[in-house]
Parts: structure tokens; sequence; C-alpha cells
């Protein structure tokens, strides 16, 4: 099968279960932002130095992709959805990153003055990363204000998400000689 499908050509694209909708629409804007945000990630993981950050982005890649499933999928077809054993966001995803956030806040690093991103490759990574995913949150945030989302948890996992990647870009700092 050829990635030229020409289906998009008059502007619109498909949803899950053959929804066509505008190209423009806040429902493909947002899952597009989450999908941009995983490639900022796919860049973060790529300069990491450390396999245990590499392996903790990994996973919220994973994550994402749950999220842009969900987020390509019409409120009024997510039963199905579910019936068809796909996952939605949960707490339990929030929770893990939460975890991460509290053992390296144990850690104790401090932070003196208003962060200028660009200290290292990596952490600039993770930098734009978070601004990404700040601007996909605000995306998501349109659509709960315009009764398009049907799962809150999806904006808490972005703004947990949020805070660690800046979490993580500080401490990548101190370990970078």
């Amino acid at each position: 099968m050829s990635i030229v499908t020409k289906t998009g050509d008059t502007g619109t694209t498909g949803l899950m279960y053959n929804r066509r909708v505008s190209k423009t629409d806040p429902r493909l804007e947002a899952f597009g932002r989450i999908d941009e945000l995983n490639a900022a990630l796919g860049l973060a993981r790529a300069t990491a130095a450390q396999d245990r950050v590499r392996d903790h982005l990994f996973r919220i890649q994973k994550d994402l992709v749950t999220l842009m499933g969900e987020l390509a999928t019409a409120v009024e077809d997510l039963p199905r959805y579910v019936k068809e054993g796909f996952i939605l966001v949960s707490s339990a995803m929030t929770t893990k990153l939460e975890e991460l956030i509290k053992e390296i806040e144990a850690q104790n690093l401090t932070v003196h003055d208003w962060v200028m991103p660009g200290a290292s490759l990596h952490s600039a990574a993770l930098d734009l990363a978070r601004t990404v995913c700040r601007r996909a949150e605000r995306q998501v945030c349109f659509l709960q204000e315009s009764g398009q989302l049907q799962n809150p948890e999806i904006i808490v996992y972005l703004n947990r998400l949020s805070d660690l990647l800046w979490l993580i870009a500080r401490w990548v700092e101190t370990k970078t000689p």
C-alpha cells in the first residue's frame, strides 16, 4: 500500500472509524500537536546520554500514541473504540509521571534564576518538547471547553508531562559537564 492515498487532497482527513473532518478541525489540530510533541520527544530521546532518560522518554512516547488514538476518535465513537480493546488515557498513566517527578525532586535540584534553554543540546531538546507539550495542552483544553473531549485526564496527563520535561531538562543540566 502506498503512502499516497489522495484522500486528503480536498482538505479533509480521516478520524477513527472513517469519519472525515476538515484538516482545520480542532480535534485534528489537537492530535496533530500531540504528534509534534512525540517527534520532539524523539529528538530529546536521540540526544539523551543516559539510558534511563531514553527509556522514560520512550515510554512516554508510547503513552502519546494512546493519547493520539483517543483524540482521533470522535466522542460518539469512544464506546466502540474501548469495546475493540483500545485503551484510554488513565490516571495510572499520570501517576507514573508523578512518581518520576517525585524521584527527581528528591534529588534536591536547585534553580535560582529564570532558566534559559540551551545549556546543552539534550536539555534544549527537552525544553522544546516541553513548550510543544504546553501548546498541545492548550489545544486539548479548547476541545474540552467546546464539549469535544470526554476524558479530562488527558489534560492532567499533559500538564504533568510538561512539568516532568522541565524537571528532566534541569536534571540533565546538572549531569552535563
